[in-house]
């Protein structure tokens, strides 16, 4: 007997931790939501359905050239535009929206007045591909010789920001302009990768600030469904660093810490689906397993959730993740430091920041 579906199949591009994430919490909606690899087989892609992505770039095979192309693939003019830092910064500053001073690099000569007009200190990114740290480079006059001849014309350069410290925005954008917003979530990132993330419902000073912005370019991107928008907080200043057209690592916390999930919000979004205000009760924390084997003691402390993604353990991967959420920060605090004791050495230090937000 054929299944009878109330909505579209939603195909998702690439199938790492995200497309299955997406993949159950289409499930509870009776949304069927099918990741695909990037090399998987052609196939005809039903009448209604709805394409996104869990990525922003994906290499080139005949199933991500048949879809990135197709009209179905929502938002595909904007994964090209926010995938490239020099195209996403070009919006940031077309739309006036505060990022770090920056300038393409083209050649070794641009140095001289990149260091005299932007900052003595410089952080170099690829373009395209560069994400967890990698591709990244800090320079100054004395160790400008880093960036070899292959990476000019393929890195922008922009301004060193000490800033106080980082957090997010994650929000999604309804076909009739309509938009939703998680409360902004502090993070900490080691060694380029995000580690930590610590959401409140309430005491969000650069909520409205933030919403602001990434309402704006949402808006003018035309843009459906969830974005992430990373920041820098300068004193009483948001600076735009990163921008994601996807659900988001740090947004995980939703998952326990909201009744709707990043997840299920975006899929909402995809098929306009009746979405009420997005109200958080309780702080939630987010801790990234990274590169680190998997301990079934996790699952003895109270109020978390654990994903684990299923994959091969290396060092700098994102193999899972862990949220914890309490109405009362002392048990949070209570359940982290349980958790303290099945973590190995270098999460102690975020686990004390994590703290040291919640008190």
């Amino acid at each position: 007997m054929q299944k009878s579906t109330l909505y579209p199949t939603v195909y998702v591009l690439g199938n790492g931790q995200l497309g299955r994430m997406l993949r159950y919490a289409g499930a509870p909606l009776d949304i069927e939501v099918q990741p695909l690899a990037f090399d998987a087989p052609l196939f005809d892609l039903p009448e209604n359905a709805l394409i996104t992505a869990e990525i922003e770039r994906w290499e080139s095979t005949p199933l991500t050239n048949m879809l990135g192309k197709h009209e179905k693939f929502v938002n595909k003019n904007v994964f090209g535009i926010l995938a490239d830092r020099l195209s996403q910064k070009s919006l940031l500053d077309e739309l006036n929206l505060p990022t770090s001073p920056w300038r393409l690099l083209e050649s070794a000569v641009d140095f001289s007045d990149i260091f005299s007009q932007i900052n003595p200190k410089v952080v170099v990114k690829r373009r395209m591909g560069g994400y967890d740290g990698r591709g990244q480079w800090i320079v100054d006059a004395e160790n400008q010789s880093v960036i070899t001849e292959d990476l000019f014309g393929e890195t922008i350069a922009e301004a060193f920001i000490p800033f106080d410290y980082e957090i997010s925005i994650v929000g999604a954008r309804f076909r009739n302009g309509d938009t939703r917003f998680y409360p902004t979530t502090h993070n900490l990132q080691q060694n380029g990768i995000l580690r930590y993330s610590v959401a409140f419902p309430t005491d969000n000073p650069f909520q409205q600030q933030a919403e602001n912005m990434l309402a704006k370019i949402m808006d003018k991107l035309n843009y459906v469904g969830v974005m992430a928008m990373e920041c820098f907080v300068v004193g009483d200043k948001l600076l735009i660093n990163e921008l994601a057209p996807r659900v988001h690592n740090s947004g995980h916390w939703t998952q326990l810490g909201c009744a709707i999930s990043q997840f299920e919000l975006h899929l909402r979004a995809l098929l306009d689906l009746p979405t009420p205000p997005l109200h958080t009760f309780a702080p939630s924390v987010m801790v990234n397993l990274i590169g680190t084997e998997h301990n079934a003691n996790w699952l003895n402390t109270p109020f978390t959730q654990l994903h684990w993604y299923g994959k091969a353990i290396r060092p700098g991967r994102k193999v899972g993740h862990i949220n914890l959420t309490h109405i009362d920060k002392a048990v949070l605090i209570t359940q982290l430091n349980h958790l303290r004791e099945q973590l190995p050495e270098d999460y102690q230090s975020g686990l004390d920041w994590a703290i040291k937000k919640l008190t």
